[in-house]
């Protein structure tokens, strides 16, 4: 049997399942119920220091929906409202009760390196395992120029970093914002900062949509609205994308996550270069135990695939991924066709008719492909509602 047991910058976790800064981490007893339901650790809510100040609106969440399943969240909630104190003891208590746990202390603090050192002085005494800088929020904090207002300025994330690294006595990660033009380029910076891991992502910021019948935000706040971070199923090939740039950039440890709902979308960001993932929204929506058939799922994929554990999976789809000028080119794929299945509707030849192509018709009956027309999209296969149409 594989194990899902792994070891980053030498802590040991019992899965490579955690949970993300977030609501599902804010409290002490909740990540307690998280640990005794399986998930190997906890990336606390993020601690400030007890003098920045934060008011919460209400509501704080909207979702996006499609045929009434969820598959994006919007969220402008902020931060840890506990003291620094509540924290320092709750690690203590979570430590003793559960020693082979992983717990993080997600730290954020305005731009002052008295502040963000004495922060992470305190929190070394406590027995958490490691920090991970808190760079990246999209909403409320980038006002108070913290947030994503860091994580998108290479030099002030440099300067916090090298801040950190000073006094750490613990790894450091820095989650990372997606709302930038090249996050390898941050990534690498915080790397030569002294960054022993990196996150990502942090939300997309994002503004979920208008009601309208009313024509008020979907996230309505007396009349007004905000833009928010933007979290789900919907945001998951953005973080896909993030986490292999990074890959591809620094051999650091990566914390992935966005948009992880199944197993199997954990084991894509493996994949992609994570050494283990982190969850929040699906938690959200679902609890905790989603847990069960993570694990279970994970553990039956690594077994039937031969994979002796975690490692054997991470990074196999980075070296897949190239720039548009090193793809094939030549010869074209062309879309075959299973006649069995095709019932003629000829909304594929409707759609490529009016995608450029009109290489699609019927002859005889059946539907055929002019491969001199036909430049090999595979446009077609995505619209057949029977999937009668297939590249091999």
């Amino acid at each position: 049997m594989s194990t899902l047991r792994t070891n980053i910058l030498g802590i040991d976790f019992e899965n490579p399942f955690l949970l993300a800064s977030a609501p599902p981490t804010a409290q002490i007893e909740s990540i307690d119920t998280a640990f005794e339901m399986g998930w190997s650790g906890a990336v606390l809510k993020t601690i400030t220091p007890d003098d920045l100040e934060m008011s919460e609106a209400s509501p704080r969440y909207t979702t996006l929906t499609d045929k009434k399943r969820i598959i994006g969240f919007q969220n402008i909630e902020l931060l840890s409202h506990h003291t620094i104190k509540y924290w320092c003891d709750g690690i203590k208590y979570l430590k003793h009760k559960h020693p082979s746990k992983v717990i993080i202390a997600s730290i954020m603090s305005p731009v002052d390196k008295n502040a963000w050192q004495t922060l992470v002085r305190t929190l070394n005494d406590t027995p958490a395992d490691a920090f991970e800088l808190n760079f990246s929020c999209p909403h409320g904090m980038p006002e108070k120029g913290i947030g994503m207002s860091i994580g998108t300025d290479g030099q002030i994330s440099v300067q916090i970093t090298s801040w950190v690294k000073e006094v750490a006595r613990k790894p450091v990660f820095v989650k990372l914002s997606p709302n930038v033009t090249d996050i390898a380029q941050i990534g690498r910076l915080v790397e030569k900062a002294g960054a022993d891991g990196l996150a990502a992502i942090n939300t997309v910021q994002g503004f979920m949509g208008i009601d309208l019948d009313t024509l008020q935000p979907l996230l309505n706040i007396n009349g007004k609205t905000t833009f928010g971070g933007c979290s789900g199923a919907m945001v998951r090939p953005i973080g896909l994308r993030c986490v292999a740039q990074l890959r591809q950039a620094s051999q650091l440890p990566i914390l992935g996550q966005g948009g992880i709902s199944t197993w199997e979308d954990a084991a894509q960001y493996i994949a992609a270069g994570s050494d283990a993932v982190q969850v929040c929204t699906e938690v959200m929506l679902n609890g905790y135990k989603i847990i069960g058939p993570m694990l279970k799922g994970l553990q039956n994929y690594l077994d039937n695939k031969g994979f002796s554990g975690i490692s054997a999976l991470k990074n196999k789809a980075v070296e897949l991924i190239t720039s548009h000028e090193h793809l094939q080119k030549m010869p074209r794929i062309y879309p075959e066709i299973n006649h069995e299945k095709c019932v003629r509707c000829e909304k594929c030849i409707t759609i490529c008719r009016e995608s450029e192509h009109q290489a699609l018709r019927l002859e005889d009956g059946f539907l055929s492909v002019d491969k001199e027309r036909c430049v090999g999209c595979g446009l077609c296969r995505f619209v057949c509602p029977l999937g009668a149409i297939f590249i091999k």
